[in-house]
């Protein structure tokens, strides 16, 4: 094909990596015109979550990918030594089996997790705004969506669908025994947050606080889930309540830090705090960790978690790979019919032409016959080229997908002389 995916994730690439380049790229810069930007590069889509970045692009040569390498080198403020060692690449068909299985969520920290799909078609949709797919890559992401809805619905790999959000909670089970009876504080009122409440209060817990840089979202999440909106400068209270933090902003910097903490644990007479924080870039200072009777984890820490669900879908899994693999040839079978189009299109345009040259030239005699009869004779001249054309144009296609057709399609150019009279 013609087709490149560069990118790093939770497997190749630590959290303090991945946070770099996501810093990076939620400052106003605008990664995507770089990437189109890049010389060879002629469709692009750039995704960018918690746990992955990926670059896919349709490009003109291999060597297009060095210049991707040096985008993610500028934008992650890398040294050479963590890019080679965190960075993938993938070439053609291995590239279109990475993006099925990412969007299938088979790639997945928690595997099943429905968010990744709404990821890839936001990405998707602001290349698509940018104009910067086309017929390849809009081709390839429908054909990932499609791929994606079958594995939900033709397996259990989405059964009792998780999330990070739920392995967080999952984590606390396991610290705690049970929630009830535990004050829970949500530290940010977006989606990660919102999917940890429905998992905390299916547990049983009694007791909600949400605090937002926002007041009125963290007001909005509170009487949804029927917990208390805390105003964002009354969080070092908040602490001092809570049992289990779980925090997810959008922040930049330390949203709780190790001081606050300290001083929260005074004030609770040292009983046992479980700090959870989801989010890229972090929001807890690790230092907090340090802390007797704190127990911190980020969002690598719940490795362990995701593990055991992993165990239990390995079955549905297999299934789900098995349909992955078949989207593929599908979507490869199209993709090498591609390069036969255009002898198609030219061999049929000449075809076309020379019927018409020919009706023309016995125009006169035409005009002795009626209306209907000049159109049964138009419509025959049509037929008996559609049928000398069907073997060809079939066996070109068949080519194209088993062997490569590049020399029937050249010998069809040749013999036909559809690239002009020689």
């Amino acid at each position: 094909m013609s087709l490149i995916l560069v990118g790093m994730n939770h497997k190749t690439a630590p959290l303090e990596i991945r946070e770099r380049l996501s810093i990076t790229c939620e400052d106003g810069s605008d990664p995507l015109a770089e990437v189109l930007r890049t010389p060879g590069v002629e469709e692009a889509l750039f995704l960018s979550t918690c746990n992955r970045v990926e670059i896919l692009a349709r490009a003109g040569s291999r060597e297009a990918a060095e210049g991707l390498y040096g985008f993610v080198f500028r934008y992650g403020n890398l040294e050479r030594q963590e890019m080679d060692r965190c960075l993938y690449t993938h070439y053609d068909r291995e590239a279109v089996r990475h993006l099925f299985r990412v969007t299938s969520s088979l790639d997945s920290l928690v595997m099943g997790e429905p968010q990744i799909l709404g990821q890839v078609k936001d990405a998707y949709r602001l290349s698509v705004e940018r104009k910067a797919t086309g017929a390849v890559l809009n081709k390839l992401l429908h054909h990932a969506f499609r791929t994606a809805k079958r594995i939900r619905t033709e397996t259990g790999i989405a059964a009792n669908a998780v999330s990070v959000s739920f392995a967080a909670v999952e984590l606390a089970k396991k610290i705690f025994g049970s929630l009830r009876g535990k004050t829970i504080l949500l530290i940010g009122a977006g989606e990660m947050s919102e999917l940890a409440a429905r998992h905390l209060i299916g547990q049983g817990a009694p007791r909600i606080l949400v605090v937002n840089r926002t007041h009125a979202r963290a007001v909005s999440m509170a009487e949804e889930f029927r917990g208390e909106a805390v105003p964002f400068d009354e969080l070092a209270r908040a602490l001092q309540e809570a049992d289990i933090v779980i925090s997810s902003t959008g922040a930049a910097g330390w949203v709780v830090t190790a001081p606050m903490v300290a001083s929260a644990l005074r004030r609770r007479k040292n009983r046992l705090l479980f700090l959870i924080d989801i989010a890229v870039p972090r929001d807890i200072d690790p230092a907090a960790g340090d802390i007797d009777n704190v127990y911190l984890y980020n969002i690598d820490h719940l490795q362990e978690v995701v593990d055991e669900n992993v165990r239990g879908r390995l079955a549905e899994a297999r299934k789900a790979e098995d349909i992955v693999a078949e989207e593929l040839d599908r979507y490869e079978g199209w993709f090498h019919t591609l390069e036969v189009v255009p002898t198609i299109v030219s061999l049929r345009e000449k075809m076309d032409g020379i019927v018409q040259g020919e009706m023309e030239r016995v125009s006169s005699w035409l005009e002795g016959l009626s209306d209907a009869d000049r159109e049964r004779v138009q419509i025959l001249a049509s037929s008996i080229v559609n049928k000398i054309l069907h073997d060809p144009i079939t066996g070109l296609k068949e080519e194209s997908q088993e062997n490569g057709a590049a020399a029937y399609a050249e010998a069809l150019r040749r013999l036909f002389r559809l690239d002009g009279e020689k």
